[in-house]
């Protein structure tokens, strides 16, 4: 088989569902694409903003992911916007959907990836976050990037 299964390239990633969302619970998942969309995938043209997986007749659905058109295709070439299926387990699906509708969760994808030869999504079972567990992220975040900065400049200090 040509490739390695444990190296692993980020194609593209959420970094918005990271902001918005407490991240509960993540899973990989396979995602089912034609042959255009795995080549525009390799090169990055790949967004996840405003993505979520939708659960319809036992199977999952990546919604709103936008994946641009290959450069090199033809007319054959896949629509940008459509949906995905995602390949997980029949156990995994029935655990999520059952997640989402008894505790009004949603499931967002956090980033894209190659695995050997295959594309991955590492999706997530959320909880959206209210405003104020949003403004003390961010303090916290600005907490740590002073100390970060003070501890810089103790470092050449030295004497």
């Amino acid at each position: 088989m040509k490739g390695n299964d444990s190296s692993q390239r980020v194609l593209a990633t959420n970094r918005r569902a990271r902001h918005e969302y407490h991240i509960l619970e993540s899973f990989e998942a396979g995602i089912a694409l034609s042959g255009t969309e795995v080549k525009a995938a390799r090169t990055g043209k790949v967004q996840l903003k405003d993505s979520f997986v939708e659960f319809r007749e036992g199977e999952a659905w990546l919604i709103g992911a936008h994946i641009s058109p290959y450069s090199h295709g033809n007319r054959e070439n896949h629509l940008p916007d459509r949906e995905r299926k995602l390949l997980l387990s029949r156990r995994e699906i029935d655990k999520l959907a059952g997640r989402v509708v008894a505790k009004g969760l949603s499931v967002v994808p956090l980033q894209v990836y190659l695995r050997g030869s295959r594309v991955k999504v590492e999706i997530a079972l959320v909880e959206g976050k209210k405003l104020y567990d949003k403004r003390e992220a961010k303090k916290i975040r600005e907490l740590d990037r002073e100390a970060d900065a003070a501890m810089r400049g103790h470092r050449g200090r030295r004497g």
